[in-house]
């Protein structure tokens, strides 16, 4: 379950009362603790003992604090300030946490710089991956089982901040991420990138080069090759490759379907355009709002009544290698006597 922050009122949360039991004095000390979480409210809450003791706070008072609940320990050295109006930890401050304790040489890698990046394509999960140097890696594991640490060599031009945090750079990620997932999440993800804007196709061309010598590397060339940034989901991405590995392969992404008079009738995310087949991708998302499904509904029967078969697609779907591409044949069948 994702972490929320409950809604209380910020007088409450800044008031002197609030620490006047903690032995944290009046005056001097609120102004720290205003400071402190001036820093926090950038960085997702999370404060490092150093910066709580720049503020003007000691370890004894930043101890005392965790004690009342008021903040938490994250990681080593990172506190999450303010903990009791948390429902949890957030992701993002978790991250932020375990990137900040284990030094500046620390970066996060892999699927969760791909989360860090808003990339899509990748299966959920609680594991945060860093890159740390080695003597720090080894004692990283035993204190931070959450934590899978690395040690890749990722020279300073590979890193970037997101928001504040290390990481390697989106096109580094997406090379070191097609080396070690299947070739669905690969390509999902570079579709993703691709999509977002956060890599062209001219920045792809230097991951053969990143991963040359690699184990993987001349599966992952092919995973480039597949990449389309007009796709717009995972989903999308999954339904396409069923299509090619069925020997169905749509001719158009993202097809425009208008009438005589240039009216835009809908906008397929697959398209067929000598049957005059489009396939949706229904997600979970957007499409599952009751008013979206009656627009949906509206926009199929334009299509239909314009000639055109619409298939739909969900994610179960994809998970059957064979049903997409039957399907899509199925159809072209049927448009040979429409």
């Amino acid at each position: 379950m994702r972490a929320t922050r409950r809604v209380i009122h910020r007088r409450e949360r800044l008031s002197t009362g609030g620490v006047s039991g903690l032995g944290l004095g009046q005056g001097g000390r609120v102004d720290a603790l205003d400071v402190v979480r001036r820093v926090a409210a950038v960085r997702d809450g999370i404060v490092t003992i150093g910066q709580a003791r720049a503020a003007g706070l000691t370890t004894y008072e930043v101890q005392r604090l965790c004690r009342a609940g008021r903040w938490r320990v994250v990681a080593r050295g990172s506190y999450l300030v303010d903990a009791d109006l948390y429902d949890g930890v957030p992701r993002r401050a978790r991250i932020r946490a375990a990137v900040a304790s284990f030094g500046p040489a620390a970066a996060a890698v892999l699927a969760t710089a791909a989360e860090l990046h808003g990339l899509a394509g990748l299966r959920s999960t609680e594991v945060i991956e860093l890159s740390v140097p080695g003597p720090v890696a080894r004692r990283a594991h035993l204190a931070h089982p959450e934590v899978v640490v690395h040690q890749l060599v990722i020279p300073p031009e590979h890193l970037v901040r997101v928001d504040g945090i290390p990481a390697t750079g989106p096109v580094r990620t997406l090379a070191d991420l097609s080396l070690r997932v299947d070739r669905f999440s690969a390509v999902s993800v570079l579709d993703s990138a691709l999509n977002r804007g956060l890599v062209t196709t001219d920045d792809l061309l230097s991951v053969p080069r990143l991963i040359r010598g690699r184990r993987g590397a001349v599966a992952a060339r092919g995973y480039l090759g597949e990449a389309d940034g007009r796709a717009q989901s995972p989903l999308e991405t999954r339904a396409r490759l069923r299509c090619v590995d069925g020997r169905v392969p749509p001719d158009a992404l993202q097809l425009e379907i208008r009438d005589d008079d240039g009216f835009l009738l809908g906008i397929g995310d697959l398209g067929w355009r000598c049957s005059r087949i489009i396939a949706e991708a229904d997600g979970r998302g957007p499409h599952a709002a009751p008013e979206a499904v009656f627009a949906d509904r509206r926009r199929q029967n334009r299509l239909v009544n314009a000639g055109w078969a619409v298939l739909r697609f969900t994610w179960s779907d994809t998970l059957r290698p064979d049903y997409i591409p039957w399907t899509v044949r199925q159809a072209m069948a049927g448009a040979r006597h429409r």
